[in-house]
């Protein structure tokens, strides 16, 4: 995995070429090849060995990108999480994980050594702005690459948690590169010419990948920034940059569209963006459009499969949905007992492909359920068209049941985006009386005030667009909505 996505560029000639841009300095792929080195070999001389779990607590910046290929290197099994959390996570993840060694960075030092202290397993950590430095200094620039198979364990990515904690899903070292193969290259045509910049931060799957694997597999470059993605900032890393590709959400896709005179950014060295977490809803679609003309690929992946399979792509994007099946993999969408649903009827998406995660860790009667043979569960309600195109519900377990028919949160929401007071919503179920029913919170715009009287509007908006027993009962105007470390709404934060 290492060599696929990094140590190649060398024999091939890229030593000299800049791949990595930071602040302001740049590093070449000799550069990044000889710092992986180093970090490799400072984590084996602290004992660290193929098969042994590496907790990666760091935001984005290059000791990330040297601690990530560094770990493969020898064969480690990389795990990652987000540097802004609390100790309490820490000390689960460093209970699960087992993890030997963590790499942390300064910033969360006094956090995660109240979290070390508890932990049975670790047994060295190495801190970023501190010791780091001189372990990697004085080690060797050449690095024996660990004798690792394509079906050794090379990485676990974690499950955004949306029930209980996150879950590892356990990924082989052919997982990652198969995803790239098929689709960051034969789908999106990643290539060498491109610069990369990304909203979410390197630790989630989705940005690994589009921010960092797929640029180096093909030989282009990324530009990370450490601070918080905002829609300020991204303006001002596209004008530094001028990258040719964004990963982005469909959150920041709104804020930036809501940023005071947007339309003035120029964007124009932006091939398309990818954009995954959540369904983009149509109206932001052809806001972004009419603004900025940069196609947005809406697609869907998972912690179980490392990457998107179905996405819309460049030239071939229906509006609304989440494009077509990536070529390598394969969907059906089931009904309850697992028997496949006619062409436009709702049902649990079901997938296949050879990124398929392992198992989860240590949860075998889940992975029974998730990983069934060859096809991955993926808790998604979709329906296929005719066209061939998947279109988005929601979660399963996010679905409502109202009047004995199932609806999608998501059709409402997007429904009430396209009111004008509406800047943000989320829907939920509401219990009352023993009946669940729809409950809508909305962030409105500013040039709005949130009275009964609008909430009361903005119903029958809603009752003259959806079928009138979807409408929200119950509307509760809010100044911000939650958000997961993955940037999507945390429902569980509303429902509780």
């Amino acid at each position: 995995m290492a060599y696929y996505f990094l140590y190649h560029n060398v024999e091939e000639g890229r030593e000299n070429k800049v791949c990595l841009y930071f602040e302001d300095r740049s590093w070449t792929y000799g550069e990044v090849a000889r710092l992986s080195n180093q970090t490799g070999n400072a984590l084996r001389d602290l004992g660290l060995d193929i098969e042994d779990r590496v907790l990666m607590v760091l935001p984005d910046c290059p000791e990330f990108v040297w601690t990530w290929f560094g770990a493969a290197r020898i064969g480690a099994v990389i795990t990652m999480v987000n540097p802004l959390l609390p100790a309490a996570d820490y000390e689960y993840y460093l209970d699960y994980t087992r993890a030997r060694v963590a790499v942390i960075h300064q910033s969360v030092s006094s956090v995660f050594a109240e979290a070390a202290r508890k932990a049975r397993y670790l047994k060295k950590v190495l801190v970023v702005g501190q010791d780091f430095d001189e372990y990697i200094k004085s080690a060797p620039t050449e690095c024996t690459p660990a004798d690792t198979k394509r079906d050794d364990i090379a990485i676990w990515l974690f499950t955004s948690g949306s029930t209980g904690h996150p879950k590892g899903a356990v990924h082989l070292q052919h997982d990652l590169p198969f995803n790239t193969e098929v689709f960051a290259k034969a789908t999106m045509g990643v290539s060498a010419d491109d610069l990369t910049v990304s909203v979410p931060k390197l630790f989630f799957g989705y940005a690994t990948g589009t921010n960092l694997l797929f640029p180096f597999a093909v030989g282009g470059a990324t530009a990370l920034f450490s601070e918080r993605s905002t829609a300020e900032k991204m303006f001002e890393v596209i004008k530094r940059y001028r990258p040719t590709i964004l990963t982005t959400v469909p959150t920041m896709i709104n804020s930036m569209l809501n940023v005071a005179e947007a339309s003035r950014d120029d964007l124009s060295s932006l091939r398309f963006c990818y954009s995954a977490g959540e369904a983009l809803p149509i109206e932001l679609y052809e806001r972004w459009m009419s603004t900025y003309g940069v196609d947005i690929c809406d697609g869907i992946g998972s912690a179980e499969m490392f990457h998107i399979y179905i996405t819309n792509r460049p030239g071939d994007i229906k509006p609304g949905s989440l494009g077509r099946i990536v070529e390598g993999y394969e969907a059906k969408i089931v009904d309850a007992d697992g028997n496949e649903v006619p062409t436009g009827e709702m049902g649990t998406l079901r997938i296949k492909g050879d990124s398929a995660a392992l198992c989860y860790w240590n949860a075998h009667e889940k992975s029974k359920e998730t990983f069934a043979g060859d096809w991955c569960t993926s808790g998604d309600q979709f329906h296929v068209d005719e066209d061939g195109y998947y279109w988005y519900h929601g979660r399963t377990d996010d679905m409502l049941k109202v009047s004995g028919v199932y609806v999608a949160p998501a059709e409402i929401e997007n429904c009430l985006l396209q009111h004008e007071a509406v800047l943000e919503c989320a829907v939920v179920g509401h219990e009352s009386a023993g009946l669940v029913k729809p409950k809508a919170f909305i962030v409105a715009r500013s040039s709005f005030e949130t009275t009964d009287q609008l909430a009361e509007e903005i119903k029958q908006f809603v009752k003259t667009r959806i079928a009138v027993y979807k409408y929200p009962r119950w509307i509760e105007f809010v100044s911000s909505l939650p958000k997961n470390d993955r940037g999507k709404i945390d429902r569980k934060k509303l429902k509780t």
